[in-house]
């Protein structure tokens, strides 16, 4: 039988299980910079666009990373990452141009599993030893408005470039302690066959689909 005092005590509890969901909750927001930070202004908190001029980025290592999907034998689709991904990007929006340049370590590749990234590192395949870094460098930006829509340039992998055009799904900017940070989603596909890495062909699917997610903080002194 539940008495008066039973009662109350399971609604102290769930009230502070929602308050401890709740603390939790924000502070993981908090650790990976989705508040503003402390003493952020109003300013800080709105959503500015690229800046109209020459600016220059640099990637945020805690959100750039490239991630990839091909299919499994025909059913599943094995999914993994490449990073943190380093580099740098130069936009002029006014003008429509840019430059960028990313270096991913190869080595990183992670898919959950150690023994199918160790066959992965292997010279068929990404040959982690004989070409630790691929490289992406594009030089052709697509602007809408304020937003970037698309980036094409050249992909290196194992030595050889093939061209790669990456689209903007999703991008915005904003200010994180006065500091313009830019950056979003972006897919592309490649055919592994071109880099030479055949191996497990055709049970393992040949089209790789990346989606690469980056964040930029552009740099002081830059417009």
């Amino acid at each position: 039988m539940s008495t008066p005092v039973a009662r109350a005590t399971r609604r102290a509890l769930a009230a502070g299980a929602i308050a401890l969901a709740t603390l939790t909750a924000l502070a993981a927001l908090a650790t990976f910079g989705a508040l503003p930070a402390r003493g952020a202004t109003g300013a800080d908190a709105a959503a500015p666009g690229l800046p109209e001029g020459d600016a220059v980025f640099d990637l945020d290592p805690r959100h750039s990373f490239v991630h990839f999907e091909v299919l499994h034998f025909g059913t599943s689709t094995s999914r993994g990452r490449f990073g943190p991904v380093a580099g740098e990007v130069r936009l002029n929006r006014s003008a429509g141009t840019g430059e960028l340049g990313l270096r991913i370590a190869t080595a990183t590749v992670s898919t959950g599993i150690p023994v199918f990234d160790a066959r992965l590192r292997q010279d068929d395949l990404l040959d982690s030893a004989g070409h630790p870094e691929a490289f992406f460098v594009a030089r052709r930006f697509r602007f809408e408005g304020d937003r970037l829509a698309e980036v094409r340039g050249e992909f290196t992998l194992r030595g050889t470039g093939v061209p790669l055009s990456l689209q903007a799904r999703q991008f915005g900017c904003r200010l994180d302690g006065g500091v313009r940070v830019c950056g979003g989603d972006f897919t592309g596909e490649l055919l592994r066959s071109e880099f030479g890495a055949t191996f497990g062909l055709p049970f393992i699917a040949d089209r790789v689909r990346l989606v690469v997610q980056v964040e930029a903080r552009q740099r002081t002194g830059t417009r």
